[in-house]
């Protein structure tokens, strides 16, 4: 019985996982215009940021929809298929949750930020009035 549940439940996540991204695709906004020195700026200061993800979490959905929308380019990296990003995660950041951002400070400090919520509220409050 057991064996059953879970198969039917990993049955309707991979067949969720392409709606997912077809939502994500359709209902992704358009990122916001700045002048070119200001996004430039953004530029710069989202290099010090790295988010960790799964493709299909919709918490990781989430966070890249803010990310587009604050027109930012910060790197994405795949901790569910590449092992050396799940590995980084988990040796550094202590835990293998997504999506996890990485923050790397003007002194070499990294910090580590989980929860979609909190890193959604501190892109805004970074970048949202630059």
């Amino acid at each position: 019985m057991k064996f059953a549940v879970k198969m039917f439940f990993r049955t309707v996540r991979i067949a969720m996982y392409p709606l997912m991204l077809i939502w994500e695709f359709f209902t992704t906004p358009k990122g916001k215009i700045r002048e070119a020195a200001a996004q430039q700026a953004v530029d710069t200061q989202s290099m010090k940021l790295v988010l960790y993800q799964f493709k299909t979490c919709p918490f990781c959905i989430k966070v890249r929809r803010e990310v587009r929308r604050l027109s930012l380019p910060i790197e994405l990296r795949d901790a569910q298929h590449n092992q050396v990003f799940r590995a980084e995660l988990l040796q550094a950041g202590g835990k293998v949750q997504v999506p996890c951002l990485q923050i790397r400070g003007e002194n070499g400090e990294v910090q580590w930020m989980f929860e979609s919520g909190k890193i959604n509220d501190y892109l805004h409050q970074r970048f949202a009035s630059v």
